[in-house]
């Protein structure tokens, strides 16, 4: 249900229905009205909240529409069991419930084709078509968020007309209320009518589509990011978006499907979404040379079927999981990874990935990641516990959450000398398993116990001054931000937001400072003792890298990123394949302490951070930072932007070979035509057979 309120406006709701029937069977208008208004106003508030149990009454069959109808057909119901069956009054219910539903149609009609008309073929973000085509403002929210709701719920002037008539046996006031519902719903319909003709409506698909080649004809993008996936995936491309920010060629990103478009983060660089495959094979994409791919998926094929450019996979994350060695990524030109151990990964698993196509580039996405100074003096020790998901399938060795998870939180809320947890799992995290989901719950449960059993403990003292000023000032930032990220911008639908969505650079970067302020009053607004829970975008796991002393997870890029910082870290063997042989398989943990499922070894990673000269896997890390994320200078953006310039090259001089072949091909075909009839022309030139000797 999402909360104790809406699990009562459920059963309410659920109830209602039930007592509806019994008022109307008694019958008893006072009930009936009483029954009637808890219905409206349950799922009113179960709409507003977007609860699940109104999607789940939709799929069987009990959905709105019929929520009403059966609320008015209980009425007529009423009306009879009073013996009005011959008054005016039933015959004007029976009327004005059969109008009513009359007008649903077009109104419905007329909605769907407002939305249908305002979805845009191709969907932009910083792309200047404002310029080229004429897209008019949205129709009023109020007309078309939640219209059927709004719609069906214009039956209560006529609901309450007629059971004021039914009480007090005057006809009139229940016409008063007929005639509101009739004529509102009415207004109604009639109000959407301007909006699917005329200048209301955008453009074509085909002026839309020219206007965009018009814009890639006058930019010419020459690297673009390209993305397809679930919602869920967005962070994959997200996470490449400073990356592409800081290019020394112009970039471009293209999506494939709203949902991303959506949850993409704000960026300077334009982007386009063009949900369909033969729209984005038509697009004018000829100054591109290089692509880059941050996931393997099917509709990877429309781009990869381009042969003018270059196809890069760069995937969302640097692991020793399999996906990293998918056999897919033979398809593309060049596989770009962290360091030397990518290269050797894809040399081991012989997937068919050549290894004069690997290219080690670093990971411009670990610059924020600071390094490891040692715990400052006075400040309790943090470890962050940061599992990945269960993935696709029930292998043992995804995640710590099922087997180890509780073990390895229970070891550090009651480690002595004392450290702080912070825990933060993958968002993924029981998105498949009800066995993980209900894991993360109870780890959740221990670290808020936790943490407020610590609050209660008198042998951590709190200043809460200087935490109240950290809140005000979050308080601050927080309002600041979203006065800058234009909160009312939210009810734009897409063919505004396409035509509006120029990011203004100097808010961007206001905004990139606030987040910074925003992350540094949010560490300081709770003790450094507190044990957190910490889910949601922000802060990052990157912030919460920088003020961690130690980390604990599984096999993911977490612990390759993690690497970068320098810190002590363990990395659970969950699959209980033993320290050697999971070290043998797994290049990342080579310089990590290896957890069983019990956890018993976590007083080997407490140590080394409590003592930094006494850790004997410092010198490990070091190596295995340079084998995993490559060196550190040049700077791996450099590096980046130099594998960008030399495929480009590559896919330019491909390009010219093309084009010197086909000219001379057609010279070769011209001479041909040109010979004399039932002459044969050599390669050399030279002729012979008739016309000879």
């Amino acid at each position: 249900m999402g909360s104790a309120a809406e699990l009562a406006a459920a059963v309410l709701m659920v109830a209602g229905f039930p007592a509806l029937m019994l008022a109307a069977l008694v019958p008893s208008v006072p009930a009936f009205a009483a029954a009637a208004a808890v219905t409206y106003l349950a799922d009113h508030y179960l709409h507003r909240k977007g609860s699940y149990l109104i999607n789940r009454l939709g799929k069987v069959r009990a959905g709105l529409s019929i929520r009403f109808l059966i609320r008015q057909l209980l009425l007529v119901l009423l009306l009879a069991r009073l013996s009005l069956a011959d008054n005016l009054i039933y015959y004007g219910a029976i009327a004005c419930f059969i109008a009513f539903y009359g007008l649903q149609a077009p109104h419905g009609a007329l909605v769907q084709l407002i939305r249908n008309r305002r979805r845009m073929p191709v969907a932009t973000r910083n792309v200047d078509l404002k310029s080229r085509i004429r897209i008019p403002d949205a129709p009023p929210r109020r007309l078309l968020h939640r219209s059927a709701e709004k719609m069906l719920h214009l039956d209560l002037f006529a609901v309450v007309g007629i059971l004021l008539a039914a009480q007090v046996k005057s006809a009139l006031v229940g016409f008063v209320g007929i005639g509101i519902t009739v004529a509102v719903a009415t207004l109604y319909v009639v109000a959407l009518v301007p909006y699917v003709r005329g200048r209301k409506i955008p453009p074509n698909a085909e002026r839309v589509l020219a206007a965009v080649d018009d814009w890639l004809g006058e930019y010419k993008p020459e690297t673009v990011l390209y993305f397809s996936g679930s919602k869920d995936s967005a962070y994959q491309v997200n996470m490449w978006l400073d990356t592409m920010e800081n290019l020394d060629s112009k970039p471009l990103i293209i999506l494939r499907e709203r949902a991303i478009l959506n949850n993409l983060a704000p960026t300077t660089v334009p982007v386009i979404c063009v949900p369909g495959g033969v729209h984005l094979m038509n697009m004018d994409l000829s100054t591109v040379r290089v692509a880059l791919y941050a996931a393997n998926v099917g509709k990877n094929i429309h781009m990869l079927r381009v042969p003018t450019i270059k196809h890069v996979f760069i995937g969302h994350g640097d692991s020793d999981k399999l996906a990293s060695v998918n056999p897919f990524s033979k398809v593309y030109d060049e596989v770009w990874t962290a360091g030397r151990a990518g290269r050797d990964r894809y040399a081991i698993a012989d997937v068919g990935v050549r290894d004069d196509d690997i290219v080690e580039v670093g990971r411009p996405q670990l610059a924020p990641i600071q390094t490891w100074q040692g715990v400052p003096g006075g400040r309790i020790p943090t470890v962050l516990y940061a599992p990945t998901w269960e993935g696709w399938d029930d292998n043992p060795g995804n995640t710590s959450i099922l087997l180890a998870g509780e073990n390895i939180v229970r070891r550090l809320i009651t480690a002595d000398p004392p450290v702080r947890v912070l825990y933060k799992p993958h968002p993924f995290t029981g998105t498949r398993s009800k066995e993980a989901k209900a894991a993360h719950q109870r780890i959740t449960a221990l670290v808020r116990k936790a943490a407020a059993e610590r609050a209660a403990d008198s042998r951590f003292a709190t200043d809460s001054a200087a935490q109240a000023q950290a809140k005000a000032e979050l308080a601050r930032i927080e309002a600041r931000i979203a006065q800058l990220a234009g909160t009312g911008d939210k009810g734009r639908d897409e063919a505004e937001a396409t035509r509006d969505g120029q990011v203004d650079v100097a808010r961007h970067e206001e905004v990139a400072r606030l987040r910074a302020e925003w992350n540094d009053a949010y560490w300081r607004s709770f003790p450094t003792w507190e044990h957190r829970v910490i889910t949601g975008s922000e802060p990052r796991l990157y912030d919460c890298f920088n003020v961690s002393d130690a980390m604990v997870s599984d096999i993911s890029s977490v612990v390759s990123d993690f690497i970068a910082s320098g810190k002590p870290y363990a990395v659970t063997d969950s699959a209980e394949l033993g320290a050697e042989e999971f070290k043998r398989n797994n290049t990342a943990v080579r310089a990590a302490v290896i957890l069983s499922n019990s956890a018993a070894e976590l007083g080997e990673l407490l140590g080394a951070v409590r003592d930094p000269a006494a850790d004997p896997l410092a010198e490990d890390r070091k190596e295995l930072k340079q084998y995993l994320l490559g060196p550190d200078e040049p700077a791996s953006i450099d590096q980046f932007n130099t594998a960008v310039a030399n495929l480009a090259i590559k896919a330019e001089t491909r390009n010219v070979g093309q084009e010197s072949r086909i000219a001379a091909a057609t010279a070769d075909a011209e001479k041909l035509a040109n010979a004399v009839p039932g002459q044969r022309v050599s390669s050399a030139g030279d002729t012979d057979g008739v016309g000879t000797g």
